[in-house]
């Protein structure tokens, strides 16, 4: 059978891209080596040699691999962090690669230029003094050469300069853990070869550090080139790989994993669950061959109900495709085990794939989940490959969905709007006296009985306060009397509140926003400035044009008002 010829020009395609990507990685990786091995030519650096030679030669034969070890391990360390931290910043990276690319080039400018390098050494020079200064006092039998290994890491970090920062950029600027980790371990393995070597010969090689003085500033201005250089081929790498990945009207071609897991495990085993919803009991080995989504949620959880427009469009456009979402509903309050709210939710917000109700939180701990929501992508041979938790990151999903099913042409990733600013926003704020925070009420707490409580006189912001009797429980707070009311004092633009009715029948609760009725800025579920209050869910209070700080005051109508968590939207 002939083959079409854009299939030949695709199969060349994505092989001159994997190419590129896979030589890419690797000269990062051959640099981050060299970039290790040449932390032996920083100026501050041959002071501390001797220290190192005394460590080695106090202690076992096993010592100077212990002092190894610990120096690589720190500066591994130090490096992952701060990959991590970018990570979970939020931080637009296509940023954080611009303005690396800008660190990379000033920081090879610093090492080709004499004056620089010797300004920066001097203003590094009494951090590298106090470290040295503590190292001399380690003792033979006092710390082992892991520790003291470490803390000469932690001496080298300032006198590596814009080497340690060279790495540490290009660490944080790659698309792939696996890519990051190993460009972390060869900069390990090259800063530690040196090192190693004057451990193990000692004086010997001392004798032979006159080469790297008499040649010092030529090496680094090296040095200083290759990075430099590097910049310059990582820039033309990225707008290669755009000219491949670019697609008009905002499409994407699907043509790998992105943050995949760096080593995919057996899916583990739904167990334990008390009910299923829309599907009869389904376990992972059935579905072997399909690509499976699974989905922990809750049906009061904000976060979660932010997730479900996306879950449900990927549902609709993949599921004759060979995908599947199961979602696991782990209840966080009581009465989210009652197999009825969640039949109720299911159906108000048009869930179609399977639920499992996993009550006693066995699939929950199958999969060491902490979070809700959370998803596990798992392929067609069962493995989880993509994992991911909270909100966000909805295109890389679906790319991912795409790209396990063999879909490789271009497509529009879903976009529900709404993006959650977790700055200055007020965090979710649970009542219950078992996760309870930022009560201002002068009164204290009493714990699974009625009691009377007074508002103060101000509420900082993110503080509640209440009023009247209230039956402060583990989970909740309890309204005793008509008119028992609750202020907090929030930042944010949207308002929800997790409430329901301890006595069974409707209970309506008034609702002031700075002293004055709700009417325009007000949410879904408000009439007439008021919420009904009856079944256990969450409720939509308050929705303003933009986010400010601002004091809302609920007042119940009734006893038996159970108010669980107050969350916000942006």
């Amino acid at each position: 059978m002939q083959v079409p010829f854009h299939f030949v020009l695709l199969f060349y395609y994505n092989l001159l891209k994997r190419t590129w990507v896979m030589s890419s990685d690797l000269i990062n990786i051959g640099l981050g080596f060299l970039e290790g091995f040449a932390l032996i030519i920083s100026p501050c650096i041959l002071p501390i040699l001797p220290i190192i030679l005394a460590g080695s030669l106090a202690g076992s034969k096993k010592r100077p691999l212990g002092i190894v070890t610990g120096f690589v391990l720190t500066f591994a360390l130090f490096t992952f962090f701060s990959r991590k931290l970018v990570q979970y910043s939020g931080i637009d990276l296509s940023l954080i690669r611009h303005i690396s690319f800008a660190v990379l080039f000033l920081l090879g400018v610093v090492m080709m230029s004499t004056y620089l390098s010797e300004k920066f050494a001097r203003f590094t020079q009494r951090l590298a003094n106090v470290g040295a200064s503590v190292g001399t006092q380690l003792k033979e039998g006092y710390y082992s050469g892991v520790v003291f290994g470490g803390l000469i890491g932690l001496v080298w970090t300032p006198c590596a300069g814009p080497i340690l920062a060279a790495v540490i950029v290009q660490t944080v600027i790659q698309t792939t853990s696996l890519s990051s980790f190993f460009i972390v371990l060869a900069f390990g393995l090259g800063a530690a070869i040196p090192m190693l070597i004057i451990a193990l010969f000692g004086r010997g090689i001392m004798a032979k550090l006159g080469f790297f003085r008499n040649r010092a500033e030529l090496l680094r201005k090296l040095v200083g080139l290759v990075i430099i250089a590097s910049v310059f081929y990582m820039i033309y790498s990225d707008s290669l790989t755009l000219s491949f990945a670019k697609t008009p009207d905002n499409q994407t071609q699907t043509t790998a994993l992105i943050d995949g897991v760096s080593e995919p495990y057996p899916a583990p085993e739904i167990a334990g669950i008390t009910a299923w919803i829309n599907s009869s009991p389904i376990e992972i080995s059935q579905l072997k061959g399909k690509v499976i989504l699974i989905d922990f949620w809750t049906y009061s959880c904000i976060n979660c109900m932010r997730t479900l427009p996306y879950l449900k469009d990927w549902y609709a456009k993949y599921h004759d495709k060979g995908f599947e979402i199961i979602g696991v509903h782990s209840p966080e309050f009581d009465f989210e085990k009652n197999l009825e709210n969640v039949k109720n939710a299911v159906t108000q917000d048009g869930i179609q794939y399977p639920v499992a109700l996993d009550n006693n939180f066995a699939t929950w701990r199958n999969f060491s989940n902490r979070y809700w929501p959370a998803h596990y992508l798992i392929d067609k041979n069962g493995n989880v490959v993509y994992e991911h938790f909270g909100e966000g990151e909805y295109a890389e999903t679906e790319n991912n969905i795409r790209f396990l099913l063999g879909l490789k042409q271009t497509a529009t990733p879903a976009n529900f709007g709404e993006e959650v600013n977790y700055g200055t926003q007020t965090p979710e704020t649970y009542l219950g006296y078992a996760r309870m925070e930022n009560y201002a009420s002068p009164e204290p707490i009493t714990h699974n009985h009625p009691a009377k409580y007074l508002f103060p006189v101000s509420l900082d912001e993110n503080q509640w306060a209440l009023q009247g009797n209230w039956n402060i429980t583990l989970q909740r707070i309890v309204s005793a009397e008509k008119e028992a009311a609750l202020r907090i004092h929030f930042n944010a633009r949207k308002v929800f509140i997790v409430m329901g009715s301890a006595t069974g029948f409707s209970i309506d609760v008034k609702l002031l926003l700075n002293g004055q009725p709700v009417t325009s800025e007000k949410g879904k579920d408000v009439v007439n400035s008021r919420i009904t209050v009856k079944n256990n869910r969450l409720y939509e209070a308050v929705v303003l044009p933009h986010p400010s700080s601002d004091i809302l005051e609920i007042i119940a109508s009734a006893p038996g008002l159970e108010v669980y968590t107050f969350t916000f939207g942006s």
